[in-house]
């Protein structure tokens, strides 16, 4: 199966997913919007008519049995093609967007797509079209559990300091900045929230580990991932309720999850006073990468057999010396 992926930008759980399909034999081909991408320039919209011939030319250059959108913004590209099938992953930013003509695209898109396909609960709330959900998947053994004095070593963090993560560029409006800094503020502990940005995914790990607690205080989300990532450490997590927050760690030892400022300042209090462990590797059963490695592949030959296609047989339309392709960004 030869499947035509189309981003806009990259991200982690991109990365695993292209690499736990092409582990399935999927040969995947990446194209992505031109142009640099940062929070304070984002493509124009010169970026993206200029994508579209590129689309066109990958489509009539190649045989491709699915082209798969990821993120709402490429849904029109995906769909202009006259050629294949299309599936669409929606990440949660495009569907549950408070820039109205995001969310329209993104709905429009989920309405005329073979198929959708959605992250998290939350999402599936949000879209009132058919479409499947398929947990983003965590690599556990990247994921897990360090010890901390370890950890703080590898980042170069002292031992003596109370750190709360705070995963993200601050700069990113959704993700609330201000509010984590005035609630570790409010909190009755000697407490620093600490921003990483640009680090290495193969490090985040360490960084989790190295901390006292991951602080989450988005105003929306879709996920987040760091939550599941963080449980797979077992690291404590105060987070607002968004996205599938509550669903991951409500519940969980040394995990707060609340929308009110005093609540989650409590959380803070009671998670530094506690054993400093949670026992989140128990809340993400089913959210291996190998089970989402599988569900897409189902997803893929479900869309072709209601096109009237035999996935099964799709290696004998081809040749055996084609070349897997990934079109790195």
């Amino acid at each position: 199966m030869h499947v035509l992926h189309l981003i806009t930008t990259t991200r982690s759980f991109f990365e695993q997913q292209i690499s736990v399909l092409e582990n399935r034999g999927i040969d995947c081909t990446v194209v992505g919007v031109p142009g640099d991408y940062t929070a304070e320039s984002p493509r124009t919209p010169i970026d993206y008519l200029r994508f579209h011939p590129k689309v066109l030319s990958h489509i009539w250059a190649d045989d491709y049995d699915i082209v798969h959108g990821h993120y709402g913004l490429v849904a029109p590209f995906a769909l202009a093609q006259p050629r294949r099938p299309v599936v669409l992953s929606l990440w949660g930013t495009d569907l549950m967007s408070d820039m109205g003509w995001l969310e329209t695209i993104s709905r429009y898109g989920a309405r005329f797509a073979d198929a959708t396909i959605v992250p998290s609960p939350a999402m599936s709330r949000e879209l009132d079209v058919d479409h499947v959900e398929i947990p983003f998947g965590i690599d556990t053994e990247l994921f897990r559990p360090i010890p901390r004095e370890d950890a703080r070593e590898r980042v170069g963090w002292d031992e003596d300091e109370r750190i709360a993560l705070f995963p993200y560029d601050p700069d990113r409006s959704e993700k609330d900045y201000p509010r984590a800094e005035r609630i570790a503020d409010r909190a009755d502990a000697d407490l620093e929230v600490r921003t990483i940005d640009g680090v290495p995914y193969g490090e985040m790990p360490y960084y989790m580990n190295a901390s006292d607690l991951l602080l989450v205080t988005s105003e929306r989300e879709a996920g987040p991932m760091a939550v599941k990532e963080a449980a797979a450490c077992n690291i404590p997590v105060v987070s607002t309720d968004v996205g599938f927050v509550d669903e991951t760690i409500g519940g969980l030892e040394n995990c707060v999850v609340s929308d009110d400022d005093r609540e989650l300042a409590a959380g803070l209090e009671s998670v530094l006073a506690g054993s400093g462990r949670s026992n989140g590797r128990e809340a993400i059963d089913g959210l291996s990468l190998e089970s989402m490695g599988d569900r897409l592949v189902e997803c893929y030959r479900a869309v072709l057999e209601d096109r009237g296609r035999d996935a099964t047989e799709l290696s004998l339309e081809r040749t055996d010396d084609r070349e897997e392709t990934y079109h790195g960004i």
